[in-house]
């Protein structure tokens, strides 16, 4: 069985651990708070140094949630293709602040045709124009688990000629 070495960290490890960690990949403050209280568990001394660490790598400008969400943003959409609400929803599960969200995610969607970027994905997910209702279903989730808008996924259905009877059936899917 494998056990975790019972290292001891002061706040100058602490630190160093957690710069290592900003340079493997970016990551909001909440993140690297989590990851911190795992180095720390079991230590009565960890919440005021890794306040004192965070707080430090902010002063240094190493950590910035608006930055990160920015950032995250604008590669989800330019890169990945996905919806405005799975990025709000992941940088929700990453711990940003629901402000610094939606002003960051608005500035990287201003401006973007949702149904245009719709289609850069399904393309970018090699997903063709369906045959049937499975295909049809497979279609629809995997739009709405991108994070498109339900206006958005039934127009891109509709173009493509799928059956009335189908997007009814769809439409009792959604949340």
């Amino acid at each position: 069985m494998f056990r975790r070495s019972q290292k001891r960290y002061d706040e100058a490890s602490l630190y160093d651990y957690a710069v290592g960690a900003l340079g493997r990949r970016m990551r909001s403050v909440a993140e690297l708070k989590r990851l911190l209280r795992q180095r720390m568990a079991g230590d009565e001394t960890a919440e005021a140094a890794i306040e004192a660490v965070i707080q430090r790598l902010k002063d240094q400008k190493y950590l910035n949630d608006e930055q990160y969400a920015a950032a995250y943003s604008s590669y989800r959409q330019s890169n990945e293709k996905f919806g405005r609400m799975r990025v709000v929803t992941d940088l929700k599960a990453k711990g940003v602040h629901g402000e610094v969200i939606e002003k960051t995610v608005s500035a990287a969607y201003e401006g973007v045709n949702e149904e245009k970027l719709a289609r850069e994905h399904l393309a970018r997910k090699r997903m063709r124009k369906p045959t049937n209702q499975k295909e049809t279903a497979r279609v629809f989730r995997a739009l709405v688990r991108a994070g498109f808008g339900s206006r958005t996924v039934f127009a891109i259905l509709k173009k493509w000629d799928v059956d009335e009877d189908t997007l009814a059936l769809l439409e009792t899917e959604l949340p």
